[in-house]
Protein backbone atom coordinates (compact mmCIF):
# COMPACT_ATOMS: atom_id res chain seq x y z
CA UNK A 1 0.00 0.00 0.00
CA UNK A 2 1.03 3.56 -0.69
CA UNK A 3 2.80 5.25 2.30
CA UNK A 4 0.50 8.40 1.66
CA UNK A 5 -2.62 6.39 1.60
CA UNK A 6 -1.79 4.04 4.51
CA UNK A 7 -0.44 7.32 6.45
CA UNK A 8 -3.91 9.47 5.73
CA UNK A 9 -4.99 8.46 8.65
CA UNK A 10 -3.00 7.62 12.08
CA UNK A 11 -4.02 6.20 15.30
CA UNK A 12 -2.68 4.23 18.66
CA UNK A 13 -6.61 3.15 19.14
CA UNK A 14 -6.56 0.03 17.13
CA UNK A 15 -4.56 -2.27 14.59
CA UNK A 16 -6.72 -4.72 11.89
CA UNK A 17 -5.42 -7.10 9.73
CA UNK A 18 -7.47 -10.49 8.25
CA UNK A 19 -7.67 -12.79 11.02
CA UNK A 20 -6.38 -9.87 13.88
CA UNK A 21 -7.96 -7.19 15.84
CA UNK A 22 -6.08 -5.86 18.44
CA UNK A 23 -7.48 -2.64 20.46
CA UNK A 24 -4.73 -0.53 22.26
CA UNK A 25 -2.10 -3.28 21.51
CA UNK A 26 -4.37 -6.17 23.12
CA UNK A 27 -5.71 -8.77 21.03
CA UNK A 28 -9.82 -8.45 20.86
CA UNK A 29 -10.00 -11.85 22.05
CA UNK A 30 -8.16 -11.30 25.26
CA UNK A 31 -10.62 -8.47 26.11
CA UNK A 32 -13.65 -10.47 25.49
CA UNK A 33 -14.85 -11.54 28.21
CA UNK A 34 -12.12 -10.64 30.93
CA UNK A 35 -12.83 -6.73 30.69
CA UNK A 36 -16.28 -4.80 31.67
CA UNK A 37 -17.86 -2.50 29.24
CA UNK A 38 -16.67 0.50 31.79
CA UNK A 39 -13.47 -0.91 31.59
CA UNK A 40 -13.63 -1.31 27.44
CA UNK A 41 -14.33 2.63 27.23
CA UNK A 42 -11.89 3.41 30.01
CA UNK A 43 -9.17 1.63 27.66
CA UNK A 44 -10.45 3.12 24.53
CA UNK A 45 -10.18 6.59 25.57
CA UNK A 46 -7.26 6.60 28.12
CA UNK A 47 -5.03 3.78 26.30
CA UNK A 48 -4.74 1.67 29.62
CA UNK A 49 -6.85 -0.58 31.96
CA UNK A 50 -8.18 1.07 35.15
CA UNK A 51 -7.63 -0.63 38.29
CA UNK A 52 -10.85 -2.38 39.41
CA UNK A 53 -11.45 0.58 42.42
CA UNK A 54 -11.08 2.87 39.49
CA UNK A 55 -13.41 1.34 37.17
CA UNK A 56 -16.03 0.91 39.94
CA UNK A 57 -16.39 3.99 40.64
CA UNK A 58 -16.22 5.08 37.25
CA UNK A 59 -18.96 2.65 36.35
CA UNK A 60 -21.17 4.14 39.26
CA UNK A 61 -20.48 7.55 37.37
CA UNK A 62 -22.13 5.71 33.76
CA UNK A 63 -25.32 4.51 35.75
CA UNK A 64 -26.51 7.20 37.21
CA UNK A 65 -27.30 9.46 34.12
CA UNK A 66 -28.76 6.31 32.45
CA UNK A 67 -32.07 8.18 32.64
CA UNK A 68 -34.68 10.53 33.78
CA UNK A 69 -37.52 10.74 31.81
CA UNK A 70 -39.72 11.32 28.99
CA UNK A 71 -39.86 15.30 30.24
CA UNK A 72 -36.19 15.27 29.28
CA UNK A 73 -35.99 17.15 26.14
CA UNK A 74 -33.35 13.71 24.67
CA UNK A 75 -35.77 11.38 25.62
CA UNK A 76 -38.74 12.83 24.58
CA UNK A 77 -37.13 13.78 20.87
CA UNK A 78 -36.68 9.92 21.00
CA UNK A 79 -40.11 8.54 21.41
CA UNK A 80 -41.13 11.77 19.36
CA UNK A 81 -39.03 10.56 16.38
CA UNK A 82 -40.21 6.81 16.50
CA UNK A 83 -43.59 7.51 16.58
CA UNK A 84 -42.87 9.58 13.36
CA UNK A 85 -41.78 6.16 11.84
CA UNK A 86 -38.24 6.32 12.60
CA UNK A 87 -35.90 3.41 13.84
CA UNK A 88 -33.90 2.79 16.84
CA UNK A 89 -30.41 4.55 15.01
CA UNK A 90 -32.48 6.97 13.65
CA UNK A 91 -34.44 7.92 17.04
CA UNK A 92 -30.85 8.02 19.29
CA UNK A 93 -29.15 9.90 16.97
CA UNK A 94 -32.10 12.75 17.13
CA UNK A 95 -31.72 12.32 21.26
CA UNK A 96 -27.76 12.28 21.18
CA UNK A 97 -28.26 15.69 18.69
CA UNK A 98 -30.06 17.41 22.07
CA UNK A 99 -27.29 17.14 24.70
CA UNK A 100 -25.43 20.47 24.01
CA UNK A 101 -24.55 23.20 26.27
CA UNK A 102 -27.87 23.53 28.50
CA UNK A 103 -29.02 19.94 28.31
CA UNK A 104 -26.22 17.18 28.85
CA UNK A 105 -22.97 19.82 28.91
CA UNK A 106 -23.45 20.66 32.01
CA UNK A 107 -21.16 17.59 33.17
CA UNK A 108 -18.28 19.17 31.01
CA UNK A 109 -18.58 22.74 32.11
CA UNK A 110 -19.18 21.36 36.09
CA UNK A 111 -15.29 20.49 35.22
CA UNK A 112 -14.07 23.36 34.07
CA UNK A 113 -15.61 25.45 36.51
CA UNK A 114 -14.44 22.80 39.11
CA UNK A 115 -11.06 23.64 37.41
CA UNK A 116 -11.46 26.67 38.13
CA UNK A 117 -12.23 26.60 41.98
CA UNK A 118 -9.61 24.52 42.53
CA UNK A 119 -7.43 27.31 41.18
CA UNK A 120 -8.87 30.48 42.97
CA UNK A 121 -11.20 29.01 45.86
CA UNK A 122 -15.34 28.72 45.20
CA UNK A 123 -16.36 32.08 45.94
CA UNK A 124 -13.95 33.64 43.21
CA UNK A 125 -14.59 31.11 40.90
CA UNK A 126 -18.95 31.19 41.24
CA UNK A 127 -17.98 35.13 40.70
CA UNK A 128 -16.16 34.91 37.21
CA UNK A 129 -18.14 32.18 35.72
CA UNK A 130 -21.41 34.32 36.78
CA UNK A 131 -19.00 37.04 34.95
CA UNK A 132 -17.51 35.59 32.02
CA UNK A 133 -20.25 33.05 31.23
CA UNK A 134 -23.68 32.58 32.93
CA UNK A 135 -25.97 33.17 36.09
CA UNK A 136 -25.99 29.48 36.28
CA UNK A 137 -23.32 27.64 38.20
CA UNK A 138 -23.36 24.84 36.42
CA UNK A 139 -23.76 20.99 38.64
CA UNK A 140 -25.97 22.87 41.40
CA UNK A 141 -29.78 23.53 41.59
CA UNK A 142 -32.37 21.39 40.31
CA UNK A 143 -35.45 22.08 38.73
CA UNK A 144 -37.50 19.04 40.17
CA UNK A 145 -35.18 17.66 43.05
CA UNK A 146 -35.30 19.45 46.12
CA UNK A 147 -33.83 19.57 48.43
CA UNK A 148 -31.52 17.43 46.74
CA UNK A 149 -31.00 15.30 43.64
CA UNK A 150 -30.85 12.05 45.33
CA UNK A 151 -28.18 10.67 42.83
CA UNK A 152 -25.58 13.20 44.52
CA UNK A 153 -25.36 11.73 47.87
CA UNK A 154 -24.92 8.52 46.55
CA UNK A 155 -21.75 9.35 44.02
CA UNK A 156 -20.33 11.36 46.26
CA UNK A 157 -20.61 8.88 48.90
CA UNK A 158 -18.77 6.53 46.66
CA UNK A 159 -15.98 9.07 45.96
CA UNK A 160 -15.61 9.30 49.87
CA UNK A 161 -15.47 5.61 50.06
CA UNK A 162 -12.34 5.84 46.72
CA UNK A 163 -10.64 8.79 48.57
CA UNK A 164 -10.33 6.49 51.80
CA UNK A 165 -8.92 3.45 50.11
CA UNK A 166 -6.38 6.26 48.19
CA UNK A 167 -8.30 5.26 44.89
CA UNK A 168 -8.81 8.86 44.10
CA UNK A 169 -7.77 12.02 46.32
CA UNK A 170 -10.78 14.20 47.31
CA UNK A 171 -9.82 16.78 46.24
CA UNK A 172 -12.66 17.52 43.79
CA UNK A 173 -15.07 16.22 45.91
CA UNK A 174 -14.23 19.06 48.70
CA UNK A 175 -14.52 21.60 45.85
CA UNK A 176 -17.70 20.66 44.95
CA UNK A 177 -19.20 20.65 48.40
CA UNK A 178 -17.31 24.05 49.34
CA UNK A 179 -19.21 25.31 46.32
CA UNK A 180 -22.60 23.93 47.15
CA UNK A 181 -21.71 25.78 50.61
CA UNK A 182 -21.36 29.03 49.10
CA UNK A 183 -24.30 28.48 46.77
CA UNK A 184 -26.70 28.12 49.90
CA UNK A 185 -24.95 30.66 51.93
CA UNK A 186 -25.49 33.28 48.72
CA UNK A 187 -29.11 31.96 47.89
CA UNK A 188 -30.35 31.89 51.78
CA UNK A 189 -31.31 28.12 50.82
CA UNK A 190 -29.83 24.86 49.81
CA UNK A 191 -28.75 24.89 46.47
CA UNK A 192 -27.68 21.20 45.81
CA UNK A 193 -25.23 19.48 43.71
CA UNK A 194 -27.03 17.64 40.89
CA UNK A 195 -26.61 15.11 38.52
CA UNK A 196 -24.25 16.84 36.29
CA UNK A 197 -22.03 18.25 39.53
CA UNK A 198 -21.82 14.83 40.95
CA UNK A 199 -20.42 12.89 38.00
CA UNK A 200 -18.46 15.89 37.36
CA UNK A 201 -16.11 15.70 40.60
CA UNK A 202 -16.30 11.87 39.54
CA UNK A 203 -14.52 12.33 36.57
CA UNK A 204 -12.55 15.25 37.54
CA UNK A 205 -11.13 13.12 40.62
CA UNK A 206 -10.04 9.92 37.33
CA UNK A 207 -8.69 12.47 35.40
CA UNK A 208 -10.72 12.88 32.54
CA UNK A 209 -10.95 15.91 30.62
CA UNK A 210 -14.17 18.21 30.57
CA UNK A 211 -15.04 17.56 27.23
CA UNK A 212 -15.09 13.77 27.60
CA UNK A 213 -17.30 14.62 30.65
CA UNK A 214 -20.28 15.43 28.00
CA UNK A 215 -19.38 12.42 25.79
CA UNK A 216 -19.26 9.78 28.70
CA UNK A 217 -22.76 11.74 29.49
CA UNK A 218 -23.92 10.60 26.05
CA UNK A 219 -22.72 7.16 25.96
CA UNK A 220 -24.73 6.90 29.77
CA UNK A 221 -27.79 9.26 28.52
CA UNK A 222 -27.75 6.93 25.26
CA UNK A 223 -28.95 3.40 27.70
CA UNK A 224 -32.18 5.39 28.67
CA UNK A 225 -32.63 6.85 25.15
CA UNK A 226 -32.86 3.25 23.56
CA UNK A 227 -35.01 1.73 26.37
CA UNK A 228 -37.60 4.45 25.57
CA UNK A 229 -37.09 4.50 22.64
CA UNK A 230 -37.78 0.53 21.97
CA UNK A 231 -40.85 1.12 24.90
CA UNK A 232 -42.42 3.68 22.62
CA UNK A 233 -42.18 1.10 19.40
CA UNK A 234 -43.90 -1.25 21.55
CA UNK A 235 -46.53 0.75 22.24
CA UNK A 236 -47.17 1.97 19.46
CA UNK A 237 -48.84 5.51 18.73
CA UNK A 238 -48.61 7.76 15.47
CA UNK A 239 -47.29 11.48 15.41
CA UNK A 240 -46.99 12.39 18.85
CA UNK A 241 -46.04 15.54 19.65
CA UNK A 242 -45.19 17.40 22.98
CA UNK A 243 -48.93 17.72 24.36
CA UNK A 244 -51.91 15.90 23.66
CA UNK A 245 -53.76 17.07 20.47
CA UNK A 246 -56.24 18.49 22.72
CA UNK A 247 -53.72 21.17 23.91
CA UNK A 248 -52.44 23.94 21.54
CA UNK A 249 -50.02 26.41 21.90
CA UNK A 250 -50.14 30.44 23.03
CA UNK A 251 -50.38 32.20 19.72
CA UNK A 252 -48.50 35.51 20.20
CA UNK A 253 -49.02 37.17 16.70
CA UNK A 254 -52.22 39.06 14.98
CA UNK A 255 -55.46 38.07 14.41
CA UNK A 256 -55.65 35.19 17.41
CA UNK A 257 -58.60 32.58 16.23
CA UNK A 258 -61.22 33.24 18.62
CA UNK A 259 -63.10 30.52 19.99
Amino acid sequence: MSSDVADWWATEIIDMAPGQIRMRGTPIEDLIGNVSFPQMIWLMLRGELPTSAQAELFEAALVAAVDHGPQAPSIAAARMAVTCGMGLNGAMASAVNMLDDVHGGAGEQAVEFYGWADASGAEAAIDRWRAERSKYIPGFGHRFHTPEDPRAPRLLALVAEAAAAGTVSGRFAKIGLEVQRVLGEQAGKPVPMNIDGATAVIYAELGFAGPLARGLFCLSRSVGILAHAWEQMQQGGRNKGPTPPKYRWTYAGPNPIEE
